[in-house]
């Protein structure tokens, strides 16, 4: 009867050109093409069942996280906050290509035990996603070219045409983002959400594609999930400055922020946010919490496929 080859730990230091591999089976480092090709040949030279970890990294990760899920490894994700945080605390000077793998080897084996393993999204997410982005950097570019030509003699109307132009393309990625979510059977969900006040469609159609981002237990984890929870630094009698940690995508974040100075206007939210402000918070602070709070109730709205039912005000 042939022995049953163990599962090995691994930690993938990646790039956009090469993966850096190290195992704990072997002190050797390995290194391979981020490619197609070369991912599945290195996927079947390692035993069924390996857990493999690696820092997210844009897109530069996805090629292998999916190939190597699709083979029936188990894959975690690590946090690059966290991951650089472990670094410093284990008093690591080197920050190369090798060192960094071996970090990773070593952070997976240690916290193997408080890590999630990492389930691919739906392609639509990504496609969503980037669409998201792009339209970002649309309304960017478009200010800032309203901006910086509109004091120039003789070039008003064609500032203004440029203007209308890219906010035509701007409306266009809009549309495809909302057959996307159509087509997968999201929309119903951003519905949901739109139906918040303050809460608009393009923000409305990004909760409900990070929502189907994956299975989230909780409101909590959906707020960790956006990067909108606070980090807490406390010692003793010492109360440390809150911060959001800011892990997820900041393209959200800032629609979310958005739709708070909006809410904030309204009937329904106005009594809240000057209650926040009563109680301490600057006006951006308080921003911010209600921004949470709105997520919070878009969670639910999806999780439990219910109609919102609009506030009268307090």
């Amino acid at each position: 009867m042939a022995r049953e080859v163990e599962s090995i730990l691994v930690g993938v230091d990646v790039s956009k050109a090469e993966l850096v591999i190290a195992r704990n089976d072997t002190d050797q480092i390995e290194t391979i093409q981020n490619n197609v090709t070369a991912i599945r040949r290195w996927l079947k030279s390692i035993p069924s069942g390996s857990k493999v970890a690696m820092e997210a990294t844009g897109i530069y990760h996805r090629q292998l996280a999916r190939r190597a899920h699709e083979a029936g490894h188990e894959l975690f994700l690590l946090d690059a906050y966290k991951l650089s945080h472990y670094r410093d605390g284990i008093g690591t000077r080197a920050k190369t290509d090798l060192a960094d793998a071996r970090l990773i080897l070593r952070y997976l084996s240690r916290e193997l035990d408080e890590l999630k393993p990492w389930v691919p999204p739906h392609d639509a997410f990504y496609r969503v996603q980037s669409l998201m982005r792009r339209r970002a950097a649309l309304v960017q570019t478009r200010v800032a070219l309203s901006q910086s030509l509109k004091d120039l003699p003789g070039l008003k109307q064609v500032a203004r045409q440029l203007d209308q132009h890219i906010h035509r393309i701007e409306q266009l990625i809009a549309r495809r983002i909302k057959e996307t979510l159509v087509e997968v059977g999201w929309y119903a969900d951003a519905q949901r959400c739109d139906a918040i006040e303050g809460v608009g469609e393009l923000t409305s159609m990004s909760l409900a594609n990070t929502f189907h981002r994956g299975r989230f237990k909780s409101s909590d984890a959906f707020i960790a999930y956006l990067g909108m929870d606070v980090r807490v630094r406390d010692s003793g009698t010492q109360r440390g400055r809150r911060k959001l940690t800011k892990k997820g995508d900041p393209e959200l974040r800032r629609l979310l922020y958005n739709a708070a100075m909006a809410a904030r206007k309204t009937a329904a939210w106005k009594g809240l946010y000057d209650t926040y402000v009563s109680q301490g918070l600057k006006p951006i602070q308080a921003l911010v919490k209600l921004a949470r709070k709105l997520a919070r109730i878009a969670f639910a709205l999806m999780q439990n496929q219910a109609t919102y039912q609009p506030k009268t005000g307090s």
